[in-house]
């Protein structure tokens, strides 16, 4: 009995052996790929990714503080006025100088919906200095034969006599700006003024006469010639204008990715700004706020580039804006030899069942991806081996699965949907049969789930590259203050072509402009 359990032992070890050495062999002077080629799914032809140009806008408000503008209107409006009334007694008293002095108060500034209000106190005296002339007889005369015998006299009286009587008076002034764009990058300041003033009389030569009517007209005069000469003064100032060119300038220009960190070719993110748009001003009690906003055109290019940015000659007027918010298009280029090496990396090595049921256990040794219509072809070089039997037969085969790409916005992935065997696989298992064709539901299932593309790295290195370019819009002064910042980046679409998957981002963050003085 031993001896012939013991040739049954021998003749099956001899036979193992004999197809081990048989299967090297085949093996060796004929690999695999020279038997039986895999055959590669036909593509379908994919158009060239066109050169793309996003949109990008960025929107800053720029808030002047009210202490800002009065300090600046405190420098341009004199403290002091002075004239000479043209008053009813210039006859009677052609021997005599009557003037005025008036000085104002600092300026007050407040502001609300309505505008900005202005108002200072005014503070002065009326003075009539020398003698009463000649010609008071005559007009005594006139007075004693219209009204009374002892008024006449008493102007006469006075003929030849000098003179030096003063009288105060004190009065207000309320100036309202209500500020308007125009579309020639000048500033409308919509100003309104008034006088008032309290009445106060002086005795003179007998004659009681009345300082505000006397002096009102020439200081509603004066202010309404020093408001002209404002409004002249602001509607002809560039500054805004210059602050725009300044701002549009830096904009135009060429950014770098910095492609080398992640493996990409080095790239520039290309922003050209092609249109200007600003609200018209609001007002509060802390500040006039004018807001402003670019929109630019925004591409990816191989090589550095000062793109042609023609400043915009008229500036466009749109409904309010309530805040400030930046918004930048980026389109992202990603090869798909990165492609290739992302997804293998995250599959080679897996063995699929992952819990090591079923008969047959399939490992991943290699990934590729390549572009058909509207659907990815990924190619599996997998090792498979059947379980069940002593001899753990198995081989390696090529297997095809086709997937339609999605981009997962919330995780910043892209997944791979509908997921789905290659007719062209079918006789990839040939050598294991049923057997390795019952594994290949495990390995979609795990493809649905692992075959993914994490897009994080290239949108974080984007992320940087434009917060570097938002840097350099910041600016901190004793005048002014810019604060700009990203505050986060979003995957908003995807494309491809033979070549390459391109991710477009938007880059999302705020700015605003805080003035705390203006330039003389």
């Amino acid at each position: 009995m031993i001896p012939i359990l013991t040739r049954v032992l021998i003749g099956a070890l001899i036979v193992t052996v004999s197809f081990t050495v048989s299967l090297w062999t085949m093996d060796y002077f004929w690999p695999r790929e020279a038997r039986e080629p895999d055959r590669l799914p036909a593509l379908a032809e994919v158009p060239p990714l066109p050169p793309v140009t996003r949109s990008s806008v960025i929107i800053a408000p720029v808030a002047v503080a009210l202490p800002a503008i009065r300090d600046m209107l405190e420098r341009a409006a004199p403290r002091d006025l002075a004239g000479k009334p043209d008053n009813p007694l210039s006859k009677a008293l052609s021997k005599a100088e009557i003037g005025f002095t008036v000085a104002r108060s600092p300026l007050a500034v407040n502001g609300d919906a309505n505008g900005l209000h202005l108002a200072t106190s005014l503070n002065g005296a009326l003075r009539v200095t020398g003698q009463v002339g000649s010609q008071a007889a005559g007009l005594g005369g006139k007075i004693t034969s219209l009204l009374s015998d002892n008024l006449g006299r008493k102007v006469e009286g006075f003929t030849g006599k000098a003179l030096d009587q003063r009288a105060d008076f004190r009065g207000n002034v309320a100036v309202t700006a209500r500020p308007s764009i125009a579309t020639n990058w000048r500033l409308e300041p919509n100003l309104t003024g008034q006088v008032s003033m309290g009445d106060n009389a002086v005795s003179i030569s007998g004659i009681k006469l009345n300082v505000s009517k006397e002096v009102k007209p020439l200081l509603d005069k004066a202010v309404n010639e020093q408001i002209a000469a404002l409004q002249t003064r602001l509607r002809a100032d560039p500054f805004l204008e210059n602050v725009a060119r300044k701002e549009w300038a830096k904009m135009c220009r060429s950014i770098p990715l910095g492609g080398s960190t992640t493996g990409l070719p080095n790239l520039w993110l290309e922003l050209r700004p092609t249109r200007a748009f600003a609200a018209q001003p609001r007002v509060d009690a802390e500040a006039l706020t004018l807001t402003l906003g670019v929109q630019a055109d925004s591409r990816i290019i191989a090589n550095e580039n000062k793109p042609s940015c023609p400043f915009p000659a008229k500036l466009e007027i749109v409904p309010p804006l309530t805040q400030g918010r930046v918004s930048i298009g980026v389109p992202i280029d990603v090869p798909f030899t990165e492609v290739n090496w992302i997804l293998e990396a995250q599959l080679k090595g897996r063995s699929f069942p992952e819990d090591g049921s079923g008969p047959v256990g399939v490992t991943v040794q290699r990934a590729k991806v390549a572009a058909s219509g509207d659907r990815l072809l990924i190619s599996l070089l997998v090792k498979a081996h059947e379980k069940k039997s002593w001899f753990g037969f198995g081989t390696e085969a090529t297997v095809h699965v086709w997937g339609k790409p999605a981009l997962d916005r919330e995780q910043q992935i892209l997944r791979m949907g509908d997921i789905a065997l290659a007719v062209e696989s079918e006789a990839a298992f040939g050598l294991l049969g049923a057997a390795s064709r019952a594994a290949m539901p495990y390995l979609q299932a795990a493809l649905q789930k692992n075959a993914v593309i994490d897009l994080k790295p290239f949108a974080a290195n984007a992320r940087t590259s434009i917060e570097k370019a938002i840097a350099d819009f910041r600016q901190q002064s004793d005048d002014v203050r810019v604060e700009a910042a990203v505050t986060g980046l979003r995957l908003t679409d995807i494309a491809f072509d033979s070549k390459t998957l391109r991710v477009i981002a938007e880059a999302d963050g705020n700015v605003r402009a805080a003035v705390s003085r203006l330039p003389q």
